[in-house]
């Protein structure tokens, strides 16, 4: 039985991620399951690239995305409460495998997004994703 769900987006795709939201919704009421929604900011990937940024950037970064990702979740699924929020930062499947460690979410619900040329070589995050979580991972198509 399905007991946390965890629901990962893309909060620069409000319109497809907002569908796939609803979907772990759902799911989460069905199961009477509890719902946590995390999204990644990603890292500066190289410290000498992190030099270039202001003291303090990627601190406005996050506080500003925990506000859309609390903003995005009110409208998108409103009257749902106690859902937990989570920002992560890095590289996009690395952080939501942790994510699923760290939230016990023992299903996660997120998108497959057109890939790019470097998706095709590397493979897309949810493709990632799927092949090295431990749990079952549902991969929704908007």
């Amino acid at each position: 039985m399905t007991q946390h769900i965890l629901c990962a987006v893309d909060l620069t795709h409000p319109k497809s991620e907002g569908a796939i939201l609803r979907k772990a919704a759902d799911l989460a009421g069905f199961y009477g399951a509890t719902l946590s929604v995390v999204t990644v900011i990603p890292d500066y990937g190289m410290s000498i690239v992190g030099s270039f940024f202001e003291e303090g950037t990627l601190k406005k970064a996050t506080e500003a995305t925990n506000q859309q990702l609390h903003d995005f979740v009110a409208e998108t699924i409103p009257g749902i409460e106690d859902v937990q929020h989570i920002i992560e930062i890095g590289t996009v499947y690395e952080q939501v495998l942790d994510a699923i460690e760290r939230s016990n979410a023992d299903l996660v619900v997120m998108g497959a997004q057109k890939p790019t040329l470097a998706d095709r070589v590397q493979g897309p995050n949810s493709a990632r994703v799927a092949r090295h979580a431990k749990t079952s991972v549902l991969i929704v198509r908007t």
